[in-house]
């Protein structure tokens, strides 16, 4: 324990789930019987141990026992078997408005947040202004709650969670209903944390998103503890085993989707107008999806990815952020991404592609790691370290006030 934030130890939880439970003595008596109900585990013989100042994740499908994991570590819920042990302050988002009165106030609910965590009036006061700055709810802070929409609820909530300064802090995917200026306040504020040596433990179905936060992730299936280890290892073989539909048939990738519209083929054109998977840095070249609609589809957005052959995402565009509108999705055509300038370092790396509904939550077609190209020293000439080229311009030459010089 000298150096987890959390132990957990042969734990176990079982609900039951009735069939038709009797509201009363009354209804006993006339039923003749109990209610019936059957019994779930949620969580069967799980063990295992979070280090200080890591960041944690938790993924399984639905019902697979990770946010009941989680509340039994907040002490929502006690375990029938086994316990867990957790150093430090505990602070918790777990549930939408959790801990909120519908009728007081934001501020007033700040503290009542506050007090449910643990903290006094007086503790409240010296962070309630950094809780207010981070939610962004200024304007309406002293407006009953009741009023919120539920984005409003979740940013109030988790300000009042990150600012008490918690050494643990447990996160369920509530966060995902929060705006993109919000999410990106919410990730500076994780580096803070991690870069203070706090402990985090997150749930969530964003698999790219735990990818790039999470030191560790454990997966669930029905209960059980199916494999723990490095993000980026863990989610490729959940990927792999739950989410894979169906095999893509170069076997280049795993690849899954509903198949309305599909992405046929996918080239990577180098200046010469010409398919290749041997790039330069510096050159200007088009990523080109090959795609057919099956039946029409309104509005999809196409994206892609590229990661490092660490399984480092270096960047994911897709067409919807570049404001590319395709209005209706008929027969078959092409996609094309032109990169002026390519300024990844010398490597090997992955392309992913991927055709979604437009609100980017159904995948029609997702092919994972579809293509392997290598680029080799280009200009700018950089190979010290990294990623990608910032293609920056050096210069010396005397200090000045413009600079920075006293």
């Amino acid at each position: 324990m000298a150096h987890s934030a959390i132990v957990v130890d042969d734990v176990s939880k079982m609900f039951r789930l009735y069939h038709d439970r009797n509201q009363s003595l009354k209804a006993a008596v006339m039923r003749g019987r109990r209610a019936r109900y059957e019994e779930f585990m949620a969580l069967q013989n799980v063990s295992l141990e979070i280090e200080k100042g890591t960041t944690f994740g938790l993924i399984g499908e639905n019902g697979s026992g990770k946010s009941t994991l989680l509340k039994c570590m907040a002490r929502i819920l006690r375990p029938d078997a086994g316990h867990i042990t957790v150093d430090g302050k505990i602070s918790a988002l777990l549930e939408l408005g959790a801990g909120f009165h519908p009728e007081l106030s934001g501020k007033e609910n700040v503290y009542l947040n506050g007090a449910i965590l643990g903290l006094g009036s007086r503790q409240i006061d010296k962070v309630y202004d950094d809780i207010v700055e981070f939610s962004g709810l200024d304007k309406i802070i002293d407006t009953p709650v009741k009023n919120y929409s539920s984005g409003q609820y979740v940013r109030l909530g988790f300000s009042v969670a990150i600012n008490v300064d918690p050494d643990v802090l447990l996160v369920d995917e509530v966060l995902a209903v929060g705006d993109e200026a919000f999410q990106r306040r919410c990730n500076e504020k994780f580096a803070e944390l991690r870069a203070a040596d706090k402990t985090m433990v997150l749930v969530s179905h964003g698999l790219a998103a735990m990818r790039l936060i999470c030191d560790q992730i454990a997966w669930f299936e029905h209960g059980r503890l199916r494999l723990v280890g490095d993000a980026s290892d863990v989610i490729d073989h959940y990927i792999a085993e739950v989410q894979v539909d169906r095999q893509d048939e170069e076997g280049l990738g795993n690849r899954w989707g509903s198949g309305e519209l599909q992405i046929d083929d996918v080239e990577i054109i180098g200046p010469d107008g010409v398919a290749t998977d041997r790039l330069h840095t510096g050159d200007k070249i088009i990523f080109r999806l090959h795609w057919t609609a099956h039946q029409p589809i309104d509005d999809p957005v196409f994206g892609v990815a590229i990661h490092s052959i660490e399984g480092l995402l270096v960047s994911g565009p897709n067409s919807r952020e570049a404001g590319l509108a395709l209005p209706r999705a008929e027969g078959s055509g092409v996609v094309d991404v032109t990169v002026e300038r390519l300024m990844l370092l010398p490597g090997t790396y992955d392309l992913t592609t991927s055709v979604y509904d437009h609100a980017i939550v159904h995948p029609y077609d997702f092919r994972q790691k579809v293509v392997r190209f290598q680029v080799d020293p280009g200009t700018p000439h950089e190979s010290f370290g990294g990623v990608m080229s910032l293609d920056g311009q050096w210069r010396t030459g005397p200090e000045t006030a413009a600079s920075g010089g006293r």
